[in-house]
C-alpha cells in the first residue's frame, strides 16, 4: 500500500533549515538544506541590529554573498534603505526596510596568456609539473576590477608557455587539476589534454596522489605526530575563512609529524612535515589553527603579523610558511610512478635562520 508523507521545514539558523517527512505513523526521514540567496530580496533590521554598518548587516544576512560583493552591490545602488540608496558605512537604527535589488554586475572572467616566468621542473606531451612561487594565484578569482581578477595567474602564464591546456576545468581553469593557495609555494601538476586531466583527477579523487608539505607553526605541538580528521566548511561570519566548527562541512584528513622544535627570542615554533589525504580549501591552515598552532605568517587564521623579539626589533613574513615540497602520482599515459620534490624557497630558508632553526 502506498504511504503518503507530509513535509515540513523548520529554521535551524539564519540559512539552514531542517526538512522532515512524516506519514502520520512516524518520521520517514530527516535532513537539512541550505537556503541560497536569491534576488530581489527584502530584509527588515531588528532592534538588535541597531549600530551595525549596512554592509556588515547584509553580509550576515546573505549566506552566499561575501562582504566585498555586498559593498559592490551598495556601490551599484542595488541596496535601498527605506527606498533610498545608502552608503556601506550607514549605521542602522533598527526597523529599516532594506531592499536588495539584484546581483553584482561582473565583467566576464576569462583566462588570458601572459608572459610570466615559470619554474617548470618536468614536462611532456601530457602534463607539466610547476614549482609555483608564493604570491601567484592559480587561476582568476574575485576582485574589484577586470584586471585585478584576471592578471598574473598561473593559468595565464601556462597559456603563454604551452598555448594549449585541457578544457575539463572550464575556460577559467584550463589544465588545473588541483590548486595551491596564493600564499603557498611549491609543486602543482597541470594537464595538457582532456584525457590526462580526467585520469589525474581520478587519482586525486581516489586519494592516490601523495602530497607532502613543510609548515612552520606557532608553539610546540603536544605530540610528535598526529592526524586531524575534522570536517571543513566556510565560516558563516568571515566568508574568506574556513572553519572546523561549522555544520555540513566536507570531510578532511591531515597527517603531521614533527621535524624540529624551535625555541627562539621570537617565541616557540614547530617545523612540521604535513601530508593530506584530501584537498579542501585552506585545509592545512585551518586544521593546524584548530589545534592552536596557526601557520607562521597566516594572519587570516590567527598568526601575528609581526614577531616581537625579547631584546630587539621584530621580524615578519609577508607570506604563509607553507610549501608543497613533494608530489607523487602515476603518469596518466604510461602508468609510471613519478615523484618530484623541491626544497624550501630562499625566503623561507632565511626566515628559519632568523628564528634560529638548526
Amino acid at each position: 500500500m502506498s504511504r503518503f508523507a507530509f513535509f515540513t521545514a523548520e529554521p535551524q539558523s539564519n540559512h539552514i533549515f531542517s526538512i522532515r517527512a512524516d506519514d502520520g505513523r512516524g518520521i520517514l526521514g530527516l535532513g537539512y538544506f541550505h537556503c541560497v540567496d536569491t534576488f530581489p530580496k527584502t530584509l527588515v533590521a531588528k532592534t538588535d541590529d541597531a549600530g551595525k554598518r549596512l554592509d556588515l548587516f547584509l553580509t550576515l544576512q546573505l549566506a552566499e554573498t561575501s562582504r566585498a560583493r555586498v559593498q559592490q552591490l551598495i556601490a551599484e545602488q542595488k541596496v535601498l534603505v527605506n527606498d533610498v540608496a545608502a552608503k556601506a558605512s550607514f549605521r542602522l537604527h533598527g526597523g529599516e526596510r532594506i531592499a536588495v535589488l539584484g546581483e553584482v554586475r561582473q565583467p566576464p572572467l576569462r583566462a588570458m596568456a601572459e608572459d610570466i616566468p615559470l619554474d617548470i621542473i618536468y614536462e611532456d606531451n601530457d602534463l607539466a609539473v610547476v614549482n609555483k612561487a608564493a604570491g601567484m594565484m592559480v587561476h582568476a578569482g574575485a576582485g574589484a576590477t577586470d584586471s585585478e581578477r584576471n592578471r598574473g595567474t598561473l593559468v595565464n602564464a601556462l597559456l603563454h608557455r604551452f598555448g594549449q591546456l585541457s578544457d575539463v576545468g572550464g575556460e577559467l581553469r584550463p589544465g588545473i587539476v588541483h590548486r595551491l593557495d596564493k600564499t603557498t609555494s611549491g609543486l602543482i601538476v597541470v594537464a595538457k589534454n582532456d584525457e590526462s586531466h580526467r585520469k589525474l583527477a581520478a587519482q586525486f579523487a581516489k586519494r592516490q596522489v601523495k602530497k607532502t608539505y613543510i609548515a612552520l607553526v606557532h608553539g610546540w605541538t603536544k605530540q610528535d605526530r598526529g592526524t586531524i580528521s575534522s570536517s571543513i566548511s566556510r565560516d558563516r561570519v568571515r566568508r574568506t575563512r574556513m572553519t572546523t566548527r561549522g555544520s555540513g562541512g566536507r570531510g578532511a584528513v591531515t597527517h603531521y609529524s614533527m621535524q624540529q622544535r624551535i625555541a627562539s627570542k621570537y617565541g616557540k615554533f614547530t617545523l612540521l612535515e604535513v601530508k593530506i589525504d584530501t584537498g579542501r580549501t585552506h585545509q592545512i591552515r585551518v586544521h593546524l589553527a584548530s589545534l592552536g598552532h596557526p601557520v607562521v605568517g597566516d594572519a587570516l587564521y590567527g598568526a601575528p603579523r609581526e614577531l616581537i623579539a625579547k631584546d630587539g626589533p621584530g621580524i615578519s613574513l609577508p607570506r604563509n610558511f607553507l610549501h608543497a615540497a613533494a608530489l607523487q602520482f602515476e603518469h596518466p599515459r604510461s602508468d609510471v610512478m613519478l615523484s618530484f620534490s623541491r626544497p624550501l624557497p630562499s625566503e623561507l630558508q632565511e626566515f628559519l635562520e632568523k628564528v634560529g632553526a638548526e
